[in-house]
C-alpha cells in the first residue's frame, strides 16, 4: 500500500506536463507510418525526463525505446500515437465540426494511450532512482498500431528480447483489466494485370483486371457461409483502374483485411482468400500479384499480471468525474443511437445505466461480457513477453470506436482524469514486478504454457519490411 502511494504520487507530480503532451499529440494528427511531428515530441518528452533513447527500431523512423534504470528484471511501457484518417473534429463540442487541414483525427484515443503510458514509465523511473531498487523501465514508442502492425515488426526485430513484463492500455469507456481477446489479422494487397484494349471496337482483346476484382471479391463472398462464424474478411478497393469505362481496365488492386480467432486459423483462411484470387485470374485470363503488407497475432492473457492489474485498479478506486464531466458525456450521448449505448453495456457484461454517462466504478470481475473483436499488434508482444493491458474509462458510454465523437472527447477533462487513472494504475503494476520476482516467474510460467504447444511464429513473410510507404494512406 505505502509503495502505491509513492508511485501514485510520482504520477501526480508530472500529471499536467503528460496532459499538455497528449492535447498536443491530438493537434498534430498523423497517420500509420507518418508520425514524425508526434514521436519528435515523444522524443523531445523522454529526454527532459532522463531516459537513455533509441531511434529507428526495427528500421521504422517513427519507433522509439527509452529505457532508465539498471540491472534487475525490464519493464516495459507501450504507447502508441497514431491517428486515424477522415476523423478530424473540433475539440469540446457535440456537434460533427472537422477542423482545416488533413482529415486527420484522433479517433481512437491514441494521443491519450502513448501520454499515459510514458507517464507510468516515468512515474517508475522516478520511483528506481527514489528506492535505489535495481531494475529497467521502457517506453516503447509504438507507430501504426492502426493496421500497420509496427509492434510485430519490432517483435520480429528482437526489440522486447529481453523484456520480462509488458504493460499497455487503450482508451474505453469502462475501468476494468482488458480481456485477452483480439483477431489475428493480416493486411493484404492482390494487384491484378490484364490487357488494355477498346472497350467497343476490340473488347475482345482486352483482359480486364477490373473483372478479376470483382469476381475474386464474388468468391470471397460466397466464403462467408463456410468459415467460421467468428472470423472476419473485408476489402477495400485501392485502384479501379482508371475513370474511362470505354478502356479495358489493365491494372487494378484491393487491398483485403483477413481475420480469425488464433493465428493457425488465420493463416488457413488467409490461402482460401488467395485461392479466390488465384481463381479470379485464371477466369480473366489476368495475373494476380500478392503482397502481405502487415500481419498480426492474436492476443494471449496472462493471469499473474491481469490479477496484479486488478489488485492495484481495486487499491486505487474508479476515476472520480465532477458535473461538467458529466454534463458534456450527456451532450455526446445525445449524438449516439439507443443501440450504440446498449451495445456498450453488453461488451462489458455490465447492467445498462441511464443516468450514467460515464463509467464511475470497476466492471465486476463475474460480469459477463459480449466482445466485439478487433485487432491490434499488442497481440505479438504477448506471445514473446507476458503481457497485461487495462481500459479506462475516457470518453462517454455508447460512444463508437473510430468516430468524430471520440475525437472530440480526446482533450476533455474526462479524458485527461481517465489518463491520469490508467497511468496509476500501469505504474502500480509495474512497481509490483519489480518488488515481487515470484509475480514475474508465474507470469512468464503462464506464458510458457500458453505457447507450449504452438509456438509464436511472426505472422510477418520474412521477406516483407514495415509498409512505410504503402501504408502511409492506408485505411484503418
Amino acid at each position: 500500500m505505502q509503495n502505491s502511494e509513492a508511485i501514485w504520487q510520482n504520477v501526480e507530480a508530472k500529471r499536467e506536463r503528460f496532459i499538455a503532451l497528449a492535447d498536443r499529440v491530438w493537434g498534430m494528427p498523423e497517420t500509420c507510418y507518418t508520425e514524425t511531428r508526434s514521436v519528435a515530441e515523444h522524443v523531445a518528452e523522454l529526454r527532459e525526463q532522463g531516459f537513455r533513447i533509441t531511434e529507428n527500431v526495427a528500421d521504422i523512423p517513427t519507433a522509439i525505446i527509452g529505457e532508465a534504470g539498471s540491472g534487475g528484471p525490464v519493464i516495459a511501457f507501450l504507447g502508441e500515437y497514431d491517428a486515424l484518417p477522415g476523423l478530424s473534429q473540433e475539440a469540446g463540442i457535440a456537434e460533427p465540426k472537422p477542423l482545416p487541414g488533413n482529415g486527420n483525427g484522433h479517433g481512437c484515443g491514441h494521443n491519450l494511450l502513448g501520454s499515459a503510458a510514458l507517464l507510468a514509465a516515468t512515474a517508475v523511473k522516478d520511483w528506481l532512482e527514489e528506492t535505489g531498487t535495481p531494475g529497467r523501465v521502457r517506453y516503447y514508442g509504438c507507430p501504426a498500431e492502426e493496421g500497420g502492425a509496427a509492434k510485430a515488426f519490432m517483435v520480429r526485430s528482437g526489440a522486447f528480447d529481453d523484456v520480462d513484463v509488458a504493460i499497455t492500455w487503450h482508451p474505453n469507456a469502462f475501468n476494468e483489466v482488458a480481456e485477452a481477446i483480439s483477431l489475428a489479422n493480416t493486411r493484404i494487397d492482390f494487384t491484378f494485370h490484364g490487357r488494355a484494349s477498346h472497350a467497343a471496337a476490340s473488347p475482345h482483346l482486352g483482359r480486364s483486371a477490373l473483372d478479376a476484382v470483382e469476381l475474386m471479391n464474388v468468391g470471397v463472398n460466397y466464403m462467408r457461409e463456410h468459415m467460421p462464424s467468428d472470423a472476419r474478411i473485408h476489402y477495400a478497393l485501392i485502384d479501379a483502374g482508371g475513370i474511362a469505362p470505354n478502356v479495358v481496365q489493365a491494372k487494378a488492386r484491393v487491398r483485403y483485411s483477413v481475420r480469425a480467432t488464433d493465428l493457425p486459423g488465420m493463416l488457413e483462411l488467409l490461402e482460401r482468400v488467395k485461392n479466390c484470387a488465384r481463381g479470379a485470374a485464371l477466369m480473366t485470363e489476368t495475373e494476380v500479384e500478392i503482397e502481405v503488407l502487415s500481419a498480426v497475432s492474436n492476443l494471449l492473457a496472462n493471469t499473474p499480471l491481469e490479477q496484479a492489474m486488478r489488485a492495484a485498479m481495486e487499491r486505487l478506486g474508479p476515476p472520480v468525474w465532477d458535473e461538467a464531466d458529466r454534463d458534456y458525456a450527456r451532450k455526446i450521448q445525445a449524438t449516439l443511437s439507443d443501440g450504440d449505448i446498449r451495445s456498450a453495456y453488453r461488451r462489458a457484461g455490465v447492467p445498462m445505466r441511464r443516468d450514467q454517462p460515464l463509467h464511475d466504478a470497476l466492471v465486476p470481475l463475474d460480469a459477463k461480457p459480449v466482445p466485439m473483436i478487433g485487432s491490434t499488434d499488442v497481440g505479438d508482444v504477448s506471445w514473446v513477453v507476458p503481457t497485461v493491458q487495462a481500459h479506462a474509462a475516457v470518453y462517454a458510454i455508447g460512444t463508437p470506436g473510430h468516430s468524430w465523437q471520440l475525437t472530440a472527447q480526446g482533450k476533455s477533462p474526462a479524458a485527461h482524469k481517465g489518463m491520469v487513472y490508467v497511468s496509476k494504475v500501469m505504474a502500480a503494476t509495474g512497481v509490483a514486478a519489480l518488488q515481487d520476482a515470484g509475480l514475474i516467474a508465474k507470469a512468464q510460467a503462464d506464458l510458457a504454457e500458453r505457447t507450449a504447444e504452438t509456438p509464436y511464429v511472426c505472422p510477418i513473410p520474412a521477406e516483407v519490411e514495415p509498409p512505410i510507404k504503402a501504408m502511409g494512406l492506408s485505411v484503418a
